[in-house]
């Protein structure tokens, strides 16, 4: 009995041990409906009118709620927990106890929320949003730890904060999801605008600044929200509080970074071009300039000065109003020229490469500062361009350097050097006369002789500025002939008259074939200085003949040489299209215009290298080579050359541009048929987008749109070159060319007539008439147009006619051709029949083969009776004494013997005279 007692005791304590089980999850569930209705009872107790005031039971209450989500909120009751957390905020100004409850539970937000099911963060996300929002708001609590705890709440939420233990069922949100939410809420926004009560807690407002960087530094939308509220002018105008720490200056800065990379920089910099930023800009910059010496402190001050050219780069900035700009220019010529009562005297450089770093800079601020007439009267008084020119000469040997004295190392006056020619190159063509007072055409051509002479420096501290460079002086050559270039091309007679006589043309000239028989395969940096240089050229010699015989037969030879190359590598992005138009270009400026340079041009095939050219570029390549093949047709010689010309396929010069003209046309919109013919004689020549523009009306200082489609297109340069060959007797055109040919025959004309027609048509549009004699003179004008365009439509219909009749024509010769040469195929199909049918015949072949040996018998008959007659006259002829006679054997034959040979010979397959004959 002990015994069965046992076992129904332990069989009695399984479904205890089940019922435990059961029993806690139950508990569980039942925990979090408990909670929920907690939360609403708690709610209820602080929003009662009767219970309101219970300040102790609410402590209670709020501890313990606090207590059971000490692991974190679940995500189901974050809105009421914000409206439980505004109700404290509101109590803390009467009841500080309060401030404690809001300080815990802040605590607790540090932690991740909580989720039950998967889907909470979707279901919930709208919930958590305003949260976030409702946290920020507590910032109106005055109390400093309350606000230290927002704070560190806000820096939490950017660091892994784990939970320590969860109830079953519960799990944490994701990393990421706390964070993107933020973003969608206004926390960024409402944290800034907070900053105006902080201060009397400078510790508080040193971290929220501290959270503001983080803030600003992790998303777009939290910048543009710190933007939004104007955060880019608030940071600046505050940036020079007093701070024993030392920290709000470089907080400050970094924020304005972070804004710049991430938010809106028109934003940033609209919000920054006030005086008052200008101003508070410009005494932090200083206060680091001038008193500070360690490596971040330096960093501070260069973040500061690129803060400041952006703020350069707007049209709108009061750096010259605010004198900001004017203690700047102490600095950049420092210590390049040393003035005694500048505010850079007290200054002193570490050579460094933040003082590198600040030294370009400043030459930057120039180059975005230039676009104001005000920047560069500025510079004029502070004797930038003699700092510059300082800069850009070629550096000392080290022999040369005073012992002992602090300067930039080699590598540092490299990188200063590249960045002041780029910055001269930008700033010397709005200072001409302090270019020349300075001597920079002198001291231009000396740094381009350094660079190629063999003692340059290895050219290894180039920064950015040395693409394509590294280990030569191809960068400093680079950015001096980026420099002469902009110098030239302002066009003053005083500087390029001065470069001339200092010999640049022929100095270049041999630079350009030096570079071209240097470098295998060209690549970016070669290419620009190539095209540059010819650039340089043409602004040279354009106007001047003097000049362009000093370009001479060496330049010739150049532009021959560059012209050979062609236009294959066009479109291979290397700029091999920059460089064929500046040859063209040089051509057109260097060559034509001069008997002596065109002739021996053309003597070097210049115009078949123009023509082969025209014929394999593309289409925005032939403006300018019609252009120079215009000019250089008032050269006599240059028509024969033209006419000559003939490409690979064996198509004319006339030809080539009739064809240019049927794609321009084509390309235009004009109206032709499918041959050509003009389609509408009251329209011969003009274009598509004239009628689009025909209804509007044109401003009285304008060029009417005839006028202007002139230079817009090439028909004008094509129907120039052909007056100057003519229009008849032109080599390798077919009737289809002669179809456009008179067209291009009567483009003057109907010009002339298309702006009188324009003229008619604006003084419509004006509601004007003209006086009779007028109106029947337009009337006229019209008329005689329209009688030109049928003449021609007739022409040409009559070349289409004569062309239909060619074509007939040589269609029926080729039928005749055809129709001859299968009849004799027929034939010898039939005598090859015949043959055939005699072999396989057994009576035709046996008769055929009797009648063979008949006939050689009787050929050998006769032969044996010509050879006894033979002997018979040799043996009774008796020779006279002195005479020697030879009887001659003559062949005899008979007409059997001639059948016979007839037979023995080839069968008539291979006889088609016998077979015709037959």
């Amino acid at each position: 009995m002990d015994s069965s007692k046992t076992v129904s005791r332990r069989k009695a304590d399984v479904p205890a041990i089940r019922s435990r089980a059961s029993d806690k999850n139950q508990f569980f569930q039942e925990v979090k409906v408990s909670a929920q209705l907690d939360l609403r009872r708690v709610l209820g107790l602080l929003e009662d009118p009767l219970t309101t005031n219970l300040k102790e039971r609410h402590l209670f209450v709020l501890r313990k709620t606090l207590k059971r989500s000490q692991n974190g909120f679940l995500l189901k009751e974050l809105a009421d927990v914000a409206r439980i957390l505004n109700i404290c905020a509101a109590k803390v100004k009467d009841h500080p106890e309060y401030g404690l409850i809001l300080c815990e539970a802040l605590q607790i937000c540090r932690l991740p929320f909580l989720k039950e099911k998967t889907s909470d963060e979707l279901n919930y996300a709208q919930d958590v949003i305003e949260f976030l929002s409702h946290m920020g708001c507590l910032m109106r609590v005055s109390d400093a730890e309350v606000r230290h705890e927002i704070v560190e709440c806000v820096k939490s939420f950017y660091s892994c904060v784990a939970p320590t233990q969860l109830l079953d069922g519960l799990r944490p949100t994701s990393p990421g999801y706390r964070l993107q939410l933020l973003e969608h809420s206004d926390l960024a926004q409402t944290l800034f605008l907070s900053m105006s009560a902080l201060e009397n807690q400078p510790a508080i407002k040193l971290q929220l600044l501290q959270t503001l960087q983080i803030l600003s530094r992790s998303s777009d939308l939290n910048c543009a929200l710190i933007l939004e509220a104007r955060g880019a002018e608030a940071i600046c105008l505050h940036m020079n509080e007093p701070d024993p720490s030392g920290c709000i200056l470089s907080r400050s800065s970094e924020i304005l970074w972070n804004l710049l990379e991430r938010g809106s920089r028109e934003q940033v910099t609209r919000q920054l071009c006030s005086m008052e930023c200008v101003v508070s800009l410009k005494e932090a910059f200083f206060q680091q300039l001038m008193n500070c010496s360690l490596p971040r402190d330096l960093q501070l001050r260069n973040d500061l000065l690129v803060v400041t050219t952006l703020i350069a780069e707007s049209p709108n900035s009061l750096l010259i109003d605010s004198l900001f700009a004017k203690q700047l220019m102490a600095f950049v010529t420092f210590p390049e020229l040393r003035k005694p009562k500048s505010v850079a005297s007290s200054f002193k450089l570490s050579y460094n490469s933040e003082d590198l770093e600040m030294k370009k800079l400043l030459l930057n601020l120039l180059v975005l500062m230039s676009k104001d007439v005000a920047a560069v009267q500025l510079y004029k008084e502070e004797q930038v361009m003699l700092a510059l020119l300082t800069l850009i000469k070629p550096p000392p040997a080290p022999l040369q350097r005073r012992p002992g004295s602090r300067h930039w190392s080699r590598f540092q006056q490299e990188e200063l050097q590249l960045q002041a020619l780029a910055a001269f190159s930008s700033i010397a063509p709005l200072m001409l006369d302090e270019y020349m007072c300075c001597q920079g055409n002198a001291c231009l051509l000396l740094l381009l002789d350094w660079c190629t002479g063999k003692d340059a420096s290895s050219g290894e501290g180039h920064s950015f500025h040395g693409t394509g460079g590294s280990g030569s002086t191809k960068a400093q050559m680079r950015y001096c002939v980026r420099t002469l270039r902009s110098v030239t091309s302002a066009g003053e007679e005083s500087v390029n008259q001065d470069l001339c006589d200092q010999g640049i043309i022929s100095q270049l000239l041999g630079i350009l074939m030096q570079m071209e028989e240097g470098s295998d395969e060209d690549d970016v940096v070669t290419l620009e200085m190539k095209s540059d240089i010819q650039l340089i050229l043409s602004a040279l010699c354009e106007t001047e003949m003097h000049r362009k015989e000093l370009f001479g037969s060496e330049g010739v030879e150049m532009a021959i040489h560059f012209l050979r190359k062609g236009s294959d590598k066009f479109y291979s992005g290397l700029g091999h299209n920059k460089l064929i138009l500046s040859t063209v270009d040089c051509v057109w400026s260097c060559i034509v215009g001069c008997y002596t340079t065109e002739d021996y041009f053309l003597a070097k095939q210049g115009v078949f290298l123009l023509l082969d050219l025209l014929s394999s570029s593309p289409r925005c390549v032939h403006g300018v080579v019609l252009a120079t093949l215009l000019e250089l047709c008032d050269n006599p010689s240059a028509l024969s050359h033209i006419l000559s010309w003939t490409d690979e396929g064996g198509r004319s010069a006339p030809r080539l541009l009739l064809q240019l003209w049927k794609e321009e046309e084509e390309e235009l919109g004009v109206r032709r048929d499918t041959h050509g013919v003009i389609a509408d004689p009251q329209k011969p020549i003009l274009s598509s987008y004239q009628e689009e523009d025909s209804q509007l009306l044109f401003a009285d200082n304008m060029l009417s749109a005839a006028v202007l489609e002139i230079s817009e297109n090439l028909r004008s340069k094509i129907y120039s070159i052909f007056a100057r060959l003519g229009f008849q007797d032109l080599p390798g055109l077919s009737k289809p060319d002669h179809v456009t040919l008179s067209i291009v025959r009567r483009y003057l004309d109907f010009k002339v007539c298309e702006v009188w027609e324009e003229i008619s048509r604006e003084v419509r549009l004006d509601g004007m008439r003209p006086i009779s004699p007028d109106e029947e003179a337009l009337s006229t004008i019209c008329r005689i147009s329209e009688d030109a365009a049928k003449k021609v439509i007739a022409e040409q219909k009559r070349l289409l006619e004569q062309q239909e009749k060619e074509d007939a024509s040589e269609e029926e010769h080729m039928y005749k051709e055809m129709k001859s040469h299968w009849n004799q195929q027929e034939l010898e199909a039939k005598s090859w029949d015949r043959y055939i049918s005699k072999s396989l015949n057994y009576e035709t072949l046996k008769k055929h083969t009797e009648s063979s040996r008949s006939k050689s018998e009787l050929a050998d008959a006769a032969l044996h009776t010509e050879e006894r007659f033979t002997e018979q006259v040799t043996s009774d002829t008796q020779e006279p004494v002195g005479v020697k006679l030879t009887v001659a054997r003559a062949s005899l034959k008979t007409g059997a013997q001639d059948q016979v040979q007839a037979t023995a010979q080839d069968p008539e397959y291979f006889s088609t005279a016998s077979v015709k004959g037959s």
